[in-house]
Order: C-alpha cells, then sequence, then structure tokens
C-alpha cells in the first residue's frame, strides 16, 4: 500500500482545446506516485473531448455533459474524488515541473494538516510569468479579508474541510473558492505553507477583464460568512478599490 497521501487533482473545462492538454500532461507525468486525476468537461464542441480521450488510460474519472457553471463542475468532481487531499487546476493551469508535488508534500501529516498551501505563478495568455506569489511563512486569515491569499491552484485542501464545510455554493460565479474558505474564518484550520513554486495560475479565466463583478461578489461573501462588521468591511472595500484604480491609472499611464 502506498503510504503517501492521495491527492485528488480535479480539472473542470469547457471548450478548452487551446491548453488542455498542457494541463493534462503536467499532472498525469508526476513523479509523485499516488495522484487521482479527474476531469470534468462541461459538454465542448471544440476538440476538447478529443484531446481527453487520448489520455484516458491516466485518468481516474472523467465526464463531459453541460453543467451550471464552475462551482457546479467542482462539486461534481469532488463527489466522486477519493483523495485525503483535494487540489482544482483549471484549463490553462497546471504544475510547473514533474516533481513538484514530491516537494509539496515533504513532511505533509494528513492527520494534523488540513490545508497545504504553495506558491504559484501568473502567467499571460502565451504564458509569459506576469508575477509568482511570494512564500508567506506564517498565514494569517486576515488576509482574506482583502485579497485571496490562498490561490486554489497552489492550495490542498483535506477532505475532511469538504465534509465539514459542504461543497462550493453554485451561486458563485468568480470566487467560489473564496467563499468556501470563509466559511471556517472563525475557526481556520491550520495551514501548512510551502516555499515551492507549484503551479502556474493562467491569466485567461472567466473572471478576466470583468474586476468589477468579481469585487462585487467578493463584498457579498464576505457579508454573507459575517467575517467583519459592517464598518470594517467598507474600509477594507474602499482600499481594495482605491488599489485597483491606481493600478489601473498607472498601466494607462506606460
Amino acid at each position: 500500500m502506498n503510504t503517501k497521501p492521495l491527492i485528488s487533482v480535479i480539472t473542470v473545462v469547457y471548450n478548452g482545446v487551446d491548453f488542455i492538454e498542457e494541463t493534462i500532461k503536467s499532472i498525469i507525468n508526476q513523479n509523485y506516485d499516488n495522484v487521482e486525476y479527474i476531469l470534468i468537461d462541461g459538454g465542448s464542441t471544440d476538440g476538447t473531448v478529443d484531446i481527453i480521450k487520448q489520455y484516458e488510460s491516466k485518468i481516474a474519472y472523467w465526464i463531459s455533459e453541460p453543467d451550471n457553471g464552475i462551482s457546479d463542475a467542482f462539486n461534481k468532481g469532488i463527489k466522486v474524488s477519493n483523495g485525503d487531499y483535494i487540489n482544482f487546476q483549471g484549463d490553462g493551469d497546471g504544475f510547473v515541473s514533474l516533481n513538484v508535488l514530491d516537494k509539496v508534500f515533504e513532511g505533509v501529516n494528513p492527520k494534523e494538516d488540513a490545508l497545504v498551501s504553495a506558491r504559484i505563478q501568473r502567467v499571460d495568455k502565451d504564458g509569459c510569468e506576469l508575477f509568482t506569489s511570494k512564500h508567506i511563512k506564517n498565514f494569517r486569515k486576515k488576509s482574506l479579508l482583502f485579497r485571496m491569499s490562498l490561490p486554489h491552484q497552489g492550495l490542498f485542501v483535506h477532505k475532511s474541510y469538504f465534509e465539514k464545510y459542504g461543497p462550493f455554493d453554485i451561486n458563485n460565479t468568480f470566487c467560489m473558492d473564496y467563499d468556501h474558505l470563509l466559511r471556517s474564518y472563525g475557526d481556520f484550520p491550520k495551514v501548512v505553507t510551502k516555499d515551492v513554486v507549484v503551479a502556474r495560475w493562467r491569466d485567461d479565466g472567466l473572471g478576466s477583464g470583468r474586476t468589477k463583478e468579481v469585487l462585487e461578489e467578493y463584498d457579498r461573501i464576505k457579508k454573507e460568512n459575517k467575517v467583519a462588521n459592517g464598518l470594517t468591511l467598507k474600509l477594507i472595500n474602499n482600499w481594495i478599490l482605491s488599489k485597483h484604480y491606481i493600478k489601473i491609472f498607472f498601466k494607462r499611464s506606460t
């Protein structure tokens, strides 16, 4: 029997023919020898399914059918997963090297460590680096009030977390992973942070170019989870918006 934690990696995709093969290869070719790969396709019509079929012998489970959005597709994957930990790699994302899971899970104890977080690299549509997240030695949950400080591409969530806090909310379009973490804000679990760049996060997702809608969903999620009083949330949201508009100003000025 394999003594390493079983890692269930879930990819959801819809018409992702340009990048899905790259994502698949980064997962199925990992040197870590206890990975379960699950792929949920939303009924693609562009050749994505043909690519998936080429690799189906190395995919534990896959399906192609219409769904009710990313949260619904994530939940389908969670239902059929068997892993000690669950990780989500979107179409166009993927692990940066073939030995990276061995590095991330060195010393991890699945009986104690609920969340394992590693660094991620943000890339543009062409795969060029935009930035790489810094290592957070001591994670503070308050950082979640300002940003999604545990991006799902670099986050490995123990199955017990899903058993306690349930699946993703299908009413969330962009920030379902953020809502999922804030559910536990009052009694936030232990986070093991690793100084390892584990995955690429491609800048072409559903929220690309829709910052206002994303921020509005963030605000609603924080209110629903009652993570701070009204005045504090207003100050936080004003700070986030100011940083966003300053970024736009300097981008247009260059």
